[in-house]
């Protein structure tokens, strides 16, 4: 199975535009799967078909077989059901499983298409029942305090007040974000082209304030390429490292929880909560659902509704103070 892995995560990468990150949980997963099949990581009360053959726990030829390196045509649904089920009891998270399980639909979808099983056994498999996660993100107050934080004296310090204005004016992902590079700005029209998930592109607004933000940071880039070791060439990225660098995803993590802290807002979101602050504040203020879910570029509207039950307090809000028998 080695070998369609390879096939299957190429296939991601250059048909797909898959992102690192996507490719690295994909690999994760499948290489989990294969080692799973082999090692007959099954409980003995467990029978486990494979292909045609039927593989009892404590029987030496079962053991044999699974050992060996499993081709995907032997893979039935009951043996990702004995995955799910060895996930399970090592405790790991349902959202996890539900993750590694939409990895093997994918998995079997591309060999289905590409002849080399007849059907996707994966499909058979339930996923299983996520617990109603409502997203964290900061109030307008909050927001407010956090975009005070940064000072302007240096470039560093001008860097992190755009990144972190941009964050909230754009609602763009950590990964877009780095992703940027300069020529993807517009600040005369307050615009930016993002690049999301699948290599899809979007042209999302910036407010007043993000764009004077970046306009400072633009002019102080400069300082943070004079003394690296890129010397004169000018680097494409928007956002720098001190060595001149494209920034890292980390290194924007530890901005966000820097100020988060400097603050006294406190680490209570990721730098995705500053997408989920900015999607909770615009339905908040009335915006439309169908226009949120192109800002946020969400292939499914269903993803983007998850913001209508934070707004559960403000709905009766409005209902009280709206409704004449309230």
């Amino acid at each position: 199975m080695l070998e369609q892995i390879e096939a299957f995560l190429l296939y991601l990468q250059v048909e797909r535009a898959a992102s690192p990150h996507t490719l690295e949980n994909y690999a994760i997963d499948l290489q989990q799967f294969r080692a799973f099949l082999r090692a007959g990581a099954f409980h003995k009360s467990e029978t486990v078909v494979s292909g045609s053959t039927r593989l009892t726990t404590g029987d030496a030829e079962r053991r044999d077989a699974l050992r060996r390196e499993i081709g995907p045509v032997e893979i039935d649904s009951l043996a990702i059901r004995g995955f799910v089920a060895d996930l399970h009891r090592r405790g790991i998270a349902r959202s996890s499983i539900a993750r590694k399980l939409a990895t093997l639909r994918s998995f079997f979808r591309y060999l289905c298409r590409e002849g080399v099983v007849a059907a996707n056994p994966a499909k058979l498999v339930s996923t299983p029942k996520q617990p109603k996660r409502l997203p964290a993100y900061l109030t307008v107050d909050e927001v407010d305090r956090l975009l005070a934080s940064p000072g302007e004296q240096d470039p560093p310090g001008a860097r992190d007040l755009a990144i972190l204005e941009l964050f909230y004016a754009s609602g763009i992902r950590l990964s877009e974000l780095t992703g940027l590079d300069v020529r993807d700005l517009d600040i005369r029209e307050g615009l930016v082209r993002v690049k999301g998930k699948g290599g899809k592109e979007r042209i999302v607004p910036v407010g007043s304030k993000a764009t004077i933000a970046l306009r400072r940071y633009l002019d102080r880039r400069s300082d943070l390429i004079r003394g690296s070791k890129r010397g004169t060439t000018e680097p494409v990225a928007l956002f720098l490292n001190c060595r001149g660098g494209r920034l890292s995803q980390r290194s924007v993590a530890r901005i966000v929880l820097k100020y988060l802290n400097q603050s006294g807002v406190g680490p209570k979101i990721t730098p995705h909560g500053l997408r989920h602050s900015y999607a909770t504040h615009l339905l908040q203020a009335g915006a439309d659902l169908r226009a949120i879910q192109e800002l946020l570029g969400h292939s499914r509207l269903s993803t983007t509704q998850r913001y209508t039950h934070l707004n559960l307090d403000h709905l009766m809000e409005v209902y009280d103070r709206a409704h004449p028998r309230a």
